[in-house]
């Protein structure tokens, strides 16, 4: 069984690390796997891959939006019994290569997001074309798939619930970075957010929340993206030049969790983020905002807070460092909760997927 994973590129994402994560697994269970990339552009994640034995396939170092991508996949249609297919516009362009070449090669798109720009009316007929050549349409969570089908109008029988997943043994055994080494001192709590600087991920709140949270702390933000300066200019603005630190792009991200006192993730909107998860078994309670893609993993384990609201997430940091029993408490029932989604229970139920439509196909 020899399977194609595309993707637009590895830069840093959660689709993105759950590849980089993943495919070395997939490889070990003595699958033929492989990745194409839109834009093959050199990123660490791209780096890390190519230490495993992965092949690695690259349409360009540019634009992932440019149309000749289309003509550009129907080559590798015919050479895999399967092809796994991650976000927009990858999900176009495969797609699109698929009906025009006639290939009867199985498509699996994966929906890793509970919202995007394309929700709406102008889209829906386009959608529905689009995700209708994909013979199965994987759904992180219940929630992604009762939206998704809300706007294309499918069938269920197409949809697969496979929750992502995380490598929760390489967390476990991370050894906590020396909060020295970035200038902090012992009396502070350090806290952190490990997203792109994107609108969706909004850290503007959290920086705001600074200003209200009680104890002495220093704020780790891990990620880059369009709103990073942005952010940097809002950091300037409220004077808390000394409390947060930018930390770009990072390989050592478990490490910096269990650095962490509290783990945040302040989105308006999430699929089943893997910050999330990593967040809920960092060994550090995690505070999320109650949105949809969130609430369904944090609700009873992490501590949630009003979307959008500096002041309710300020109160649910200062709750918990008010109370250690209430911290440790909420501790124990994140990391109980991320044993739910442990990397390898998602690789075996792809790998069923996998080979229940390829028997199909033969």
């Amino acid at each position: 069984m020899r399977i194609l994973q595309v993707i637009n590129s590895l830069g840093t994402g959660g689709a993105e690390k759950l590849l980089l994560d993943a495919i070395p697994k997939y490889i070990e269970t003595g699958v033929s796997m492989e990745l194409l990339l839109l834009d093959g552009r050199d990123h660490p994640f791209l780096a890390a891959l190519k230490k495993s034995q992965c092949k690695i396939h690259v349409l360009s170092k540019g634009s992932v939006y440019n149309p000749l991508h289309i003509f550009k996949i129907i080559p590798f249609l015919k050479q895999f019994d399967l092809v796994h297919v991650h976000l927009f516009p990858a999900l176009y362009w495969v797609a699109l290569s698929k009906f025009i070449s006639f290939s009867k090669t199985p498509l699996v798109f994966t929906e890793h997001n509970t919202s995007n720009r394309r929700r709406g009316w102008l889209f829906k007929a386009i959608d529905r074309f689009m995700y209708g050549r994909y013979s199965r349409i994987v759904t992180i969570t219940s929630e992604v798939g009762t939206l998704l089908k809300k706007q294309i109008g499918d069938k269920k029988e197409r949809f697969k619930l496979i929750h992502n997943g995380v490598a929760l043994d390489t967390i476990e055994k991370a050894v906590a970075a020396n909060f020295l080494d970035f200038s902090i001192s012992e009396e502070e709590k350090i806290l952190i957010q490990v997203s792109s600087f994107t609108e969706q991920k909004d850290q503007e709140t959290l920086i705001k929340s600074l200003l209200l949270i009680e104890q002495p702390c220093q704020l780790l933000l891990v990620g880059t993206g369009p709103r990073l300066e942005l952010c940097k200019q809002q950091v300037k603005a409220l004077h808390l030049e000394q409390r947060v630190q930018f930390l770009g792009t990072r390989m050592d991200v478990p490490q910096l969790l269990k650095m962490a006192d509290v783990v945040v993730l302040s989105s308006h909107y999430e699929g089943l983020s893997l910050s999330s998860i990593e967040g809920l078994a960092s060994g550090s309670p995690f505070v999320a905002s109650r949105v949809p893609g969130l609430t369904e993993v944090v609700e009873g384990a992490g501590v949630l807070f009003s979307v959008g609201d500096e002041k309710s997430l300020a109160a649910a940091i200062n709750s918990l460092f008010e109370s250690t029993t209430y911290y440790n408490e909420v501790t124990t029932l994140c990391l109980k909760r991320a044993g739910r989604y442990n990397i390898d229970k998602m690789i075996q139920e792809h790998l069923a997927l996998y080979t229940q439509l390829c028997k199909n196909q033969n």
